[in-house]
């Protein structure tokens, strides 16, 4: 291990810089992974803009949180793990004593422990995390393919809070990263999906991860009216996931569930944002509303899974490839919104050949 790495790290709001920075050790019960490929996400862009997270981070601090490497040194009393066995490290994990983990919501748990530093040489990983939510990659499976763990793992909670069967309609606003995990899990999962999206170039990335009908908002004149028309009979979705985390979407979402059905507000606006939604639609339309946050140690597995086993469109999903050093540029680069990349991989050894 090396005295000293190389590690982005958030100051504040569009504030990101590489640093030298001391290089982490292992604590027992601890791992420190040398992170072989970590990935750009939506909450990493929303906090780099808003220059901090309530709940995950206050900065100065070392930023990133989807990551997957090898073990480069093991803590005093951990057994399950050795030197260079490829893990990913998920980024969080529950205390399992507390109400919310009693009762089943361990995304609720009142002292769910975060780790951040994911853009960076090495990362240390809290024995917690060791314990409850850190996974062997099985040889074959690529580094950056592992990382994609951590958001599928809220997207296959999401779709669990829906409840939707094989063979019902959902419409997922918002082709995003998190929208289009969605559109796939979905559809994986026999859910016939449309897709409502904001530009063009994002018809055709709903229609390769599953969406059978696309919408883009500008080329109708009522979203509400064209999308409720390719459900059975018009009479709206049975499901409606919100992947936009603006008002307006929240509005529409339902607006175009059918009654008797369900909308997942997945998408988080920031605190004190208010929307408007008829009360006569929502009591005599019998329709569910639900927010769904984050996951639980079950969900990671389940993603996991779903990468490992090959029937994730990994490769398809990860459409940038940089270095260490270019982390910084991406973040600024994503604030433009002039990248259409899907997921960015960061190689802090070097992007492969």
């Amino acid at each position: 291990m090396t005295s000293q790495m190389k590690a982005a790290v958030l100051h504040g709001k569009e504030d990101l810089r590489m640093e030298r920075v001391a290089a982490p050790q292992a604590a027992p019960g601890e791992l420190v992974v040398q992170v072989r490929a970590a990935l750009t996400c939506g909450t990493d862009l929303k906090v780099y803009r808003r220059g901090y997270h309530a709940m995950m981070l206050k900065p100065p601090i070392l930023f990133g949180h989807e990551l997957a490497g090898v073990i480069a040194e093991v803590g005093a009393g951990v057994t399950g793990f050795r030197e260079g066995d490829r893990v990913v490290a998920l980024n969080s994990a529950p205390c399992d004593v507390c109400f919310f983990c009693r009762h089943g919501q361990q995304n609720l748990c009142e002292d769910l422990l975060f780790n951040n530093g994911a853009y960076a040489e090495y990362i240390r990983i809290p024995d917690r995390i060791v314990e409850k939510n850190t996974l062997h990659i099985p040889d074959g499976v690529r580094f950056e393919h592992a990382a994609l763990t951590e958001p599928l793992a809220c997207v296959v909670r999401g779709l669990e809070e829906c409840a939707a069967n094989p063979g019902d309609t959902m419409i997922v606003i918002g082709a995003g990263p998190i929208g289009l995990m969605f559109m796939h899990v979905a559809e994986l999962a026999g859910v016939n999906v449309i897709a409502v999206v904001k530009r063009e170039d994002q018809i055709a990335a709903a229609k390769l991860f599953g969406a059978r009908e696309v919408v883009q908002v500008e080329a109708v004149s009522d979203i509400i009216a064209a999308t409720r028309a390719l459900t059975p009979e018009g009479r709206g979705a049975d499901v409606v996931v919100e992947a936009v985390a603006t008002p307006v979407a929240w509005e529409w979402a339902v607006d175009m569930v059918r009654k008797g059905g369900l909308v997942n507000f997945f998408g988080g606006p920031p605190s004190g944002t208010k929307v408007q939604l008829d009360t006569n639609r929502l009591h005599y339309g019998d329709i569910t509303l639900k927010a769904s946050f984050h996951h639980t140690p079950a969900t990671c597995r389940t993603a996991f899974d779903l990468v490992t086993s090959g029937r994730f469109k990994c490769a398809e999903y990860i459409t940038g490839r940089v270095g260490l050093d270019q982390v910084p540029e991406v973040f600024a680069r994503m604030m433009t919104r002039n990248s259409r990349d899907i997921k960015t991989a960061v190689f802090p050894d070097g992007v492969p050949q």
